[in-house]
C-alpha cells in the first residue's frame, strides 16, 4: 500500500506534522509494508488555479511552471491519502487549499480511482467548535464527487507547539489509526 500524507502546515515542528507523524509511526509498526510520501505542501511553488481550462485539454498539467504536476502524479500513485490540516479562520490552511485546487486537473483520473482518505484537523478551539465540522464537511464533499471514501476524521484541540505530543490519549489515537485502514 502507498500512503500519500499532505500536511498543510507551513510549520515545520506544529501539532499537524507531530500527529501525522504518529499516525505514520503507528502504520509503520503494524503494516510494515507500507510506502510512505510525506508531502510539505507549504513548502512547495504552488501557483493558484485560474480556472483557465488548459488542464483539460493537455492531458491534465496546469500550464503554470510549479510543482503541481509531480504533486498529482504522487497523488495518482497513492492509495490512501492522508490530508493534515490546522484550522486557519474557520477552515483549511491556504497551503492546502491551494493543493487542493490542483486537483481540478486531474479530476477524471482521480474520479477512477476510488481513493481511501484520512483527515486530521488541529485548531486551537474545542473540537465541539463548528470550524472542525466545516472542514469535515468539505472533504466529505470533495471525496463524494471524486468518488473517494473517508476512512478516518480526526479533529484534535490544541494550541500550544508541542500539545499534542504531551497528550498521551491523542497520541495513543493517532498511533492506532492504522486499525482502520
Amino acid at each position: 500500500m502507498q500512503i500519500v500524507i499532505l500536511n498543510g502546515s507551513p510549520r515545520w515542528k506544529g501539532n499537524t506534522r507531530i500527529a501525522l507523524n504518529q499516525i505514520i509511526s503507528g502504520i509503520s509498526k503494524n503494516i510494515p509494508s507500507t510506502g510512505f510520501e510525506f508531502i510539505d505542501v507549504a513548502h512547495l511553488h504552488l501557483m493558484g488555479c485560474t480556472n483557465c481550462e488548459a488542464c483539460k485539454t493537455n492531458g491534465g498539467v496546469c500550464i503554470h511552471e510549479d510543482d503541481s504536476a509531480d504533486l498529482m502524479e504522487k497523488i495518482a500513485a497513492g492509495d490512501l491519502i492522508i490530508f493534515g490540516t490546522p484550522v486557519y479562520w474557520w477552515g483549511i490552511s491556504a497551503q492546502l487549499k491551494l493543493a487542493i485546487d490542483k486537483f481540478y486537473s486531474r479530476t477524471e483520473l482521480f474520479q477512477t480511482q476510488h481513493k481511501r482518505v484520512g483527515l486530521v484537523v488541529i485548531g486551537a478551539s474545542s473540537v465541539q467548535d463548528f470550524e472542525y465540522q466545516l472542514i469535515c464537511e468539505q472533504f466529505e464533499c470533495i471525496c463524494e464527487y471524486l468518488g473517494w471514501v473517508i476512512i478516518f476524521e480526526e479533529s484534535i484541540s490544541a494550541f500550544a507547539e508541542g500539545e499534542v505530543s504531551e497528550n498521551a490519549k491523542v497520541m495513543e489515537r493517532l498511533g492506532e489509526l492504522w486499525t482502520m485502514l
